[in-house]
């Protein structure tokens, strides 16, 4: 998770999701043992951890979020030169889960926007800070 001042995300050169005010980037990997439940917790988690400016969340700000898939978060490279995902959920369980943690971040009251999962995408952003967390439900 990163704040930002802007980001967005693009696929073939066409933006298809963008934030272009102050808040979040979200690059979410999902692993086996993840649950609709550890979603929801995480997409909470976020929606109030103090780390706008003057300490401040996404939920005190109505600060947006760009929420994006990322199974290389889950890479494995203790061995030899070549990444291991085998940590990452595979998309039929990941992408729900993905659906899943945004749908509980706009039931939060949250602007989400998005990536597409499984696509080959560039993401664009001003990191703020800069601040970058990483966060496991």
């Amino acid at each position: 998770m990163q704040r930002v001042s802007q980001a967005s995300v693009s696929i073939e050169g066409e933006v298809v999701g963008a934030i272009d005010q102050p808040g979040l980037l979200v690059l979410l990997g999902v692993t086996h043992d993840d649950t609709p439940e550890k979603a929801a917790a995480l997409a909470a988690k976020i929606w109030t951890l103090r780390i706008l400016h003057d300490e401040r969340s996404c939920a005190d700000e109505q600060a947006p979020i760009l929420a994006i898939s990322q199974f290389t978060l889950y890479a494995d490279t203790r061995k030899g030169r070549r990444p291991s995902w085998s940590a990452a959920a595979p998309g039929p369980v990941s992408e729900p889960l993905y659906d899943s943690f945004c749908a509980a971040l706009e039931a939060l009251g949250a602007k989400v926007e998005r990536g597409r999962f499984g696509a080959d995408m560039q993401v664009a952003l001003v990191n703020d800070g800069p601040v970058t967390l990483i966060l496991d439900a």
